[in-house]
């Protein structure tokens, strides 16, 4: 069995509550658990002891489930009744979520509290183990701007313009924002030559095109000058954009602090000059893709905020 890759991910802060709900048949268990006469000992205490390992050895228990570091674990209890909901907060700074660690550590608290109940209340039932609210993975941060997105794709390359290679990066960029539901206008390919490179973004801008995204010429040979050709343009640059694009390449590749890639706007439209090879990319679409969208709402006036 293969694990799931998680490599392309970001590193987000993600959080998880899950709760499970034990029912007791009696109003008298009740007492004992609140009067502290448990005869296994304070339920609540050790129960949230259980319930902490059990959240920490997930990945040990179920085989798809990868090890995570857990920054934060908190179990809190509501009584309502015979019953007794369990409420367990999860949180990490990480590429996956934590919903199955907070599920898990619920349902242990449920079963320690059953084991210890278990001899003076024969009854007790564990109910509605679920999930009620996960934070920081991508549907948290999928723009709620509901306007279209028109982009175009530049490839900027001699060799593929001249039929000479094949392109897969510009391919590559487009299948992504395809997967982001980002409407691709048009796809060409220019050659290394600083004015047309310079007219394309011209032109396209003038059309109302909201991105235009290169790929190619960012390197440091002599005829890559994607970036000295597009940067006079620019009303702004975005340098957190470069950032994340050069952190998240370097993690993956050490060669990756060679690129040029820049971010930045000309009036409303968002330019990007990205990798010209295949996983550099891909890598840079993964690394700003969708999160980066949420840029067309700033354009526009409205606030930073993030889905509810």
């Amino acid at each position: 069995m293969d694990m799931v890759d998680i490599t392309h991910k970001n590193n987000t802060l993600r959080s998880a509550t899950a709760q499970a709900i034990v029912k007791l048949s009696r109003k008298e268990t009740m007492d004992t658990i609140i009067n502290h006469a448990v005869p296994k000992g304070d339920v609540f205490a050790m129960s949230k002891a259980a319930g902490l390992l059990g959240i920490k050895k997930t990945s040990e228990l179920l085989p798809d489930c990868l090890p995570l570091p857990i920054e934060y674990m908190d179990i809190e209890y509501q009584i309502n009744g015979l019953e007794i909901q369990v409420l367990v907060t999860v949180k990490t700074i990480y590429r996956t979520g934590v919903e199955v660690e907070a599920m898990h550590g619920a349902s242990v608290v449920a079963l320690n509290m059953y084991d210890m109940l278990k001899p003076i209340d024969k009854e007790i039932e564990i109910h509605t183990i679920k999930l009620l609210e996960k934070k920081g993975g991508k549907s948290s941060f999928k723009d709620r701007f509901k306007r279209d997105i028109q982009a175009v794709v530049i490839v900027c390359s001699d060799s593929v313009f001249e039929g000479k290679k094949e392109d897969n990066a510009g391919k590559a960029i487009v299948a992504k924002l395809g997967a982001c539901e980002v409407n691709v206008e048009d796809y060409i390919i220019v050659p290394d030559e600083k004015e047309i490179i310079r007219e394309k973004a011209k032109y396209y801008q003038a059309k109302g095109i909201d991105l235009i995204i290169y790929t190619g010429g960012t390197g440091l040979s002599q005829r890559d000058i994607t970036p000295e050709a597009l940067q006079p343009l620019l009303d702004r640059k975005i340098p957190g954009i470069e950032e994340a694009i050069r952190k998240y390449g370097q993690d993956r590749m050490p060669h990756a602090m060679l690129s040029r890639s820049i971010a930045g706007t000309i009036k409303n439209t968002l330019v990007l000059a990205l990798p010209g090879s295949t996983n550099g990319a891909k890598e840079s679409m993964d690394a700003i893709f969708p999160s980066v969208l949420h840029v067309f709402r700033i354009l526009k006036g409205a606030r930073h905020e993030l889905k509810k």
